[in-house]
């Protein structure tokens, strides 16, 4: 009897995705491993939910970028789990900051918020990286300064745009997590956004992490649907990412400028 172990026919489709597949069965269960897997998984997922962001590290990382610090109207994150219209909108102090602060009626080219979400995780290893990243490539451009949004779900940054008086509105935010990513981001691209825009007015970008959508690939991306909404002075599904080819890894991408808005 030969004691060569039989190879693995699901190895090579495990090479090429994060999803479980061909765990195998122990009796009418999974397998030890694959059972201890999914849990650490699991776990992650509902730390990356739970867990609060660090904003004043995230503000140390975006430097030398100025920020700003706003809060929905969720006061903690309990409420802001079981209430998502709460997370939708600014906070009464929030509301007066923004108003008081000199980069109000700023006339802004773009605007960057970075709002927690469903994953702190996501947020503190993706969100800074990817807003120096797009920095360095819209050259020209009036960026206004960055806000971080503690307790926030996508369309609080309307308010916060309509606020600071910006045209393009980039909100960065922690998406849900699965149980093969629990650090991935997502990017929302509004043009001239104030409260009550639907869905369907903005562009998104999504699963950026370091085993999903690079940083780099991401900036390229959103720095091309912004030149385009810029252009067109709109976002969402009149909007469509016909680019024919994004610089890859082996291009100098950043040397690749948008055009820049007409009023830069």
């Amino acid at each position: 009897m030969s004691d060569e172990q039989p190879k693995d026919p699901w190895a090579r489709f495990r090479s090429a995705t994060r999803a479980r597949i061909g765990l195998g069965r122990a009796g009418d269960g999974m397998p030890t491993t694959a059972l201890l897997e999914f849990q650490l998984a699991h776990a992650r997922a509902r730390d990356a939910v739970h867990s609060a962001a660090d904003f004043d590290r995230l503000a140390e990382d975006l430097a030398p970028l100025q920020t700003l610090r706003v809060h929905s109207a969720a006061p903690d994150r309990l409420t802001y789990l079981r209430r998502p219209d709460l997370g939708r909108q600014l906070d009464a102090v929030s509301i007066e900051r923004l108003a008081a602060h000199p980069a109000a009626g700023g006339d802004w080219d773009l605007l960057f918020v970075i709002a927690d979400g469903l994953s702190a995780a996501a947020v503190q290893v993706n969100a800074a990286p990817l807003v120096h990243a797009c920095v360095e490539r819209l050259f020209g451009w009036r960026i206004g300064p960055v806000v971080l949004a503690e307790q926030a779900r996508v369309a609080l940054g309307d308010g916060v745009a309509a606020a600071l008086g910006a045209r393009l509105l980039v909100l960065l935010v922690g998406e849900r997590p699965g149980l093969s990513a629990a650090e991935s981001l997502g990017a929302y691209l509004t043009w001239d956004a104030k409260p009550g825009r639907a869905d369907s007015e903005r562009n998104c970008i999504s699963n950026i992490h370091a085993d999903g959508l690079p940083i780099g690939a991401a900036a390229d991306k959103l720095c091309w649907l912004a030149n385009e909404a810029a252009r067109l002075k709109l976002t969402g599904v009149s909007l469509k990412e016909d680019a024919p080819s994004l610089p890859g890894p082996g291009n100098d991408s950043k040397k690749q400028t948008p055009d820049l808005i007409e009023n830069a």
